[in-house]
């Protein structure tokens, strides 16, 4: 008899709602504006374009921050294969790995303050999870995973 197959889905920690990243902006483009309104009225005018594009690169950084909402991976663990479904707005991509050759491997990062990497591999094949998650959670998440799915040639019960 088939268990049920473990689902471990993945998302960035995203607090900030459309709401308050306009709430945020109109804030924000308060000074900026009123100052350089003030400063073009006795002379200064080239500060407008400048504050203009300030501002145009707050919002755009507003808006891949917000971007992040829609990422999420799913991780599939069944009794032969382990599947990963990564997820942005429009787009899936779906990598399945033999769960009897997977092998789950945190790596160091290259430099002290770049993140670790978090990986399954087989055969040649491999895929990234939980780039957008914290130093911790990612050592938790690799623990986890290497106990349900087991090292190369080890696939454990996991029920």
């Amino acid at each position: 008899m088939d268990a049920a197959p473990l689902s471990i889905e993945i998302r960035p920690n995203c607090s900030l709602t459309v709401r308050t990243a306009r709430v945020f902006f109109a804030s924000a483009c308060v000074i900026p504006f009123g100052m350089g309104g003030l400063l073009a009225y006795k002379g200064f005018w080239p500060i407008l374009p400048f504050a203009g594009l300030e501002m145009a690169l707050l919002a755009w950084a507003l808006k891949v921050s917000l971007e992040r909402r829609f990422h999420s991976q799913t991780i599939t663990v069944t009794e032969d294969a382990v599947a990963v479904e990564s997820r942005l707005r429009r787009s899936s991509d779906r990598v399945v790995f033999p769960r009897h050759w997977a092998q789950v491997k945190l790596r160091r990062p290259a430099a002290s303050l770049h993140p670790s990497r978090l990986t399954i591999e087989s055969h040649g094949r491999q895929c990234e999870l939980g780039a957008f998650l914290t130093e911790e959670e990612r050592r938790g998440l690799a623990v986890r995973l290497t106990r349900v799915i087991g090292r190369i040639n080890e696939s454990p019960s996991w029920r």
